[in-house]
């Protein structure tokens, strides 16, 4: 029998055939993708003739593309839709792509291939394009170790092993602790509870194989049933179940994970050189240093954590004037939130909910980049790995573009948040190969979906990243997309979450589920004047969790994490009815890879510009001004990793930022 992983697919658009795709098939063929890419990477480093940018860096540009493509396809299933067999594939692969990667940064005459050209850059007469590449190919093998020797880059190697290894374990912790966790819910337990919220925990129930209706720890169930019930014992139970994600005992545990992890960071950045890891993974960002994030993250904390003290009494009072003795806790926070806001802005989550029907929303992104690219989008009847994605067509003039994979609700075997990632990425070296992008999110299933309007701009910033992904327009495949420094790979979905904000967008996709009626222009206008409400909780929480994650990695590892994300929110004076967005157990955005660890604060970053970038479309005439819609997509969306990220930002708007116009835009410009 022939594994459809290694055929060519003859499917539309080159999709993968996900119906001809069984477990079975992705062991033989990650084995030989490697050896395929081991083949690749021997040609290019003994190759008898003198070193070009053409047969050294574009060739291993090309070395990977059956790993890539196989890599691609395994590790989107595996997030979306895990089984106990691709958790198993999971582990068995970790290590295994770790010592591949360490073969070809650890290949000695490779990387004086690549060394070779650095150093004779001047003579190669290269593009501006081949050029960065060059620079970004020599960096990333020292930054790896390629120039280390003997014992140093033996355990070197076995440390990025051991951390693979780790993340691995620490992210099927954490979805097995949400997975396994329901609270059953009485029909007496539904009082005071909207219908959306019932609905929801229902459809929760059936997924789960509940008779009756249950909370799990899906974040668009479980922070409203936080915000609309009345009974106390049910929000402290379900926030603690919440918030012990990763810390319950067992095998499930990822303390004990999260403490070798940063040790072997913290080794891993003295072997290359570095006094410690955050030094070490900033050096590649725009913000440069640790002391650079810190800055920025203190002075948006001050003001943040004094409008959160002045909420928190608020709140308190109206915990009080329910009868109810003792401080306010963190179960407690949004319940009289919503309670407040819906006191002194005339709005609540059951009034606003029909408007943000799941179907209107995706119509209004996809509306929204029409006017601002010229894209369409034309539904895709093919197959796919989960009865609820679905596909689209990207066409700009008629023209492919991309296809775009959207799949948003909940599931056991989905891990928590919501991501975009790339079956294929965009490129133009070896054929013009054009984007196969995913939108993954977790709103809760309902006849019909409807969406928050947290969940809705969620939804629009997964699809600002999708807009990354889908009008790349670079040669190299290393550069594009979303291959940028991690603190500026959030602008393009951040500025995309302001569209959600524009009136005429809301007058025309916010109907009601039901009626069909638009939402009525006071409701809109008391809807927009509130943005900025309970904005001291959110930003507190958010930046919390930041500034742990930079402790962690700032100086020596902690032995014992726990204690010292204690320390870091007692030294910020943490407000103790709000904790972190994201505690260390199921701190996952650090500890499942390396992707964001040292780099949590990275969203507030692409913040400073993306409130500026927004900001140069409302000075040029309003959002949808074609000539800056313009701009952004040369300067940002379409050129991936193509120039530093400072450069490309001026590019676009002539300058960079200051702090001002995030403090404005979260409303703390005036809080201190």
């Amino acid at each position: 029998m022939t594994n459809p992983l290694l055929e060519t697919w003859d499917t539309p658009f080159g999709l993968p055939p996900f119906d001809r795709i069984a477990d079975g098939d992705f062991a033989p063929a990650m084995e030989a993708a490697l050896e395929e890419g081991r083949a690749a990477i021997a040609a290019i480093a003994e190759n008898p003739e003198p070193a070009s940018f053409a047969n050294t860096v574009a060739a291993l540009e090309m070395a990977d593309a059956l790993l890539d493509r196989v890599a691609g396809v395994f590790y989107n299933l595996a997030g979306s839709t895990s089984n106990p067999v691709r958790e198993g594939l999971q582990r068995e692969f970790a290590p295994k792509l770790s010592a591949y990667s360490s073969e070809i940064t650890n290949n000695a005459a490779l990387f004086a291939r690549i060394d070779d050209l650095w150093q004779r850059r001047d003579q190669l007469e290269l593009t501006e394009e081949e050029e960065r590449v060059l620079y970004l190919t020599h960096r990333s093998f020292a930054r790896s170790g390629a120039a280390l020797e003997g014992a140093a880059r033996a355990r070197l190697t076995e440390v990025k092993a051991r951390l693979a290894v780790l993340g691995t374990e620490f992210t099927q912790n954490l979805l097995a602790d949400e997975r396994d966790w329901t609270m059953p819910l009485s029909e007496a337990d539904l009082e005071g509870l909207p219908g959306f919220v019932i609905d929801a925990a229902r459809a929760a129930g059936q997924e789960k194989g509940h008779e009756g209706p249950v909370v799990t720890l899906s974040r668009s169930l479980i922070v409203p049933f936080l915000q609309f019930s009345p009974r106390r014992d049910l929000r402290e139970r379900a926030w603690r179940a919440w918030t012990a994600r990763g810390r319950n005992g067992g095998a499930t545990d990822n303390r004990a994970i999260a403490a070798e992890i940063l040790t072997l960071r913290e080794e891993r950045a003295r072997l290359l050189g570095y006094e410690s890891f955050a030094a070490y993974k900033l050096e590649t960002e725009m913000a440069g240093n640790p002391q650079a994030v810190r800055d920025l993250l203190m002075r948006v904390w001050e003001p943040a954590r004094a409008q959160a003290m002045a909420d928190a009494e608020r709140l308190e009072a109206m915990l009080h004037e329910d009868g109810i003795n003792g401080a306010l806790e963190p179960w407690d926070w949004r319940y009289y939130s919503e309670k407040r806001r819906a006191a002194e802005h005339d709005l609540n989550e059951a009034e606003l909910k029909p408007y943000f029907r799941l179907e209107a929303m995706i119509e209004a992104a996809f509306d929204c980049a029409n006017r601002l690219f010229g894209l369409e989008f034309r539904p895709l009847d093919v197959a796919l790995y989960h009865p609820d994605a679905r596909a689209w067509e990207v066409t700009r003039k008629g023209a492919h573009v991309a296809v775009f994979i959207g799949d948003y609700f909940a599931r056991g075997s989905k891990r928590s948040g919501a991501w975009c990632s790339a079956m294929r990425s965009q490129k133009k070296l070896g054929g013009d190969v054009r984007p196969i992008v995913v939108n993954v999110c977790n709103f809760a299933k309902g006849d019909p979906a409807l969406l928050s309007y947290d969940d809705a701009r969620t939804l629009f910033h997964e699809f600002g990243h999708a807009l990354h992904q889908m009008l790349s327009d670079v040669t190299h495949g290393s550069i594009s997309g979303t291959s940028v420094a991690r603190d500026f790979v959030e602008l393009p979905s951040q500025l995309y979450e302001h569209w959600l904000e524009v009136p005429e967008v809301l007058d025309r996709h916010a109907r009601h589920a039901e009626t069909g009626a638009p939402m009525p222009p006071a409701l809109r206008d008391r809807l927009l004047a509130a943005r900025t409400y309970d904005m001291g909780f959110q930003t507190v929480e958010y930046v919390a969790s930041a500034l742990v994650d930079l402790d962690f990695h700032d100086g020596p590892a902690p032995a014992d994490p726990m204690a010292a994300e204690a320390e870091t929110l007692a030294r910020l004076g943490m407000p103790r009815a709000i904790g972190m967005r994201h505690a260390t157990p199921h701190f996952a955005h650090v500890f499942a890879g390396d992707g964001y660890s040292s780099g949590y604060y990275s969203y507030m970053w692409s913040e400073v510009m993306d409130a500026d970038a927004f900001d140069a479309f409302e000075e040029a005439g309003g959002p949808f001004d074609a000539e800056t819609a313009a701009r952004l997509e040369r300067f940002i969306l379409s050129a991936g990793g193509s120039r530093e990220a400072d450069a490309l930002y001026t590019a676009f708007r002539g300058r960079m930022p200051g702090v001002e116009a995030l403090l404005k835009g979260r409303g703390l410009d005036k809080a201190a």
